[in-house]
C-alpha cells in the first residue's frame, strides 16, 4: 500500500485519524520540525532481523528511547538482532529507510515479520503517530485501532514493556 492506498483503507474501515501532510522525515530528530497533535504519541519504528535472516520484527516504541537490542534477545527470547537492511526492508515491507511503520505490516504478504509494540502507548490519550508507508506524512490514530488493523491482516502482535 502507497500513502494513497492507506488512507483509503482506514477510511473503508472508518478508523478515524488525522494526518499532517509535511516535506520527507527520516529521523526522531527531523520529526521535531513538523506540527505535533499528540506529543504522547510519538513513535519510534525499528526494524530488525536476527542473525540468521529468518525472524523479522518492527518494534514500535513510545517516545525516542535508546533501545537495546541486546537487552531486547535476552528479554524476548530472540536470537542475535541486528538492523534489516535496505533491501530487506522493501522485500518485506516495500518501505525505504526513514518510513519505517507498523502500517508497513499491511505490506508483509507472508505476514511473518512479528510486531512489538510498547505498551506505554496504551496510557495516555491512546494515540499513535505513524507514517502511512511514505515519510511525507504523519497519521494520529488510535492504538487500539492500529492493533485491530494489524491483528486482522495477520501478523503476530506482541504488546510489551520495551
Amino acid at each position: 500500500m502507497n500513502k494513497k492506498e492507506v488512507y483509503d483503507y482506514l477510511n473503508k474501515k472508518n478508523i478515524k485519524y488525522e494526518v499532517i501532510e509535511h516535506e520527507a522525515v527520516r529521523t526522531m530528530e527531523e520529526s521535531t520540525k513538523i506540527g505535533v497533535l499528540y506529543p504522547d504519541g510519538d513513535a519510534k519504528n525499528l526494524f530488525v532481523r536476527d542473525d540468521k535472516k529468518r525472524n523479522y520484527y518492527l518494534i514500535t516504541v513510545k517516545g525516542d528511547p535508546r533501545v537495546d537490542l541486546k537487552e531486547f534477545k535476552n528479554k524476548y527470547n530472540t536470537r542475535t538482532l541486528s538492523f534489516a537492511s535496505e533491501k530487506d526492508l522493501w522485500d518485506k515491507m516495500k518501505l525505504i529507510p526513514g518510513s519505517v511503520t507498523p502500517l508497513g505490516l499491511l505490506n508483509d504478504n507472508d505476514k511473518k515479520i512479528i510486531f512489538f509494540l510498547d505498551k506505554a502507548f496504551f496510557n495516555g490519550s491512546n494515540m499513535i503517530a505513524v507514517h502511512p508507508n511514505e515519510n511525507t506524512a504523519t497519521v494520529w490514530l488510535n492504538v487500539n485501532d492500529l492493533v485491530e488493523i494489524i491483528k486482522e491482516h495477520g501478523n503476530q502482535i506482541n504488546i510489551v514493556d520495551i
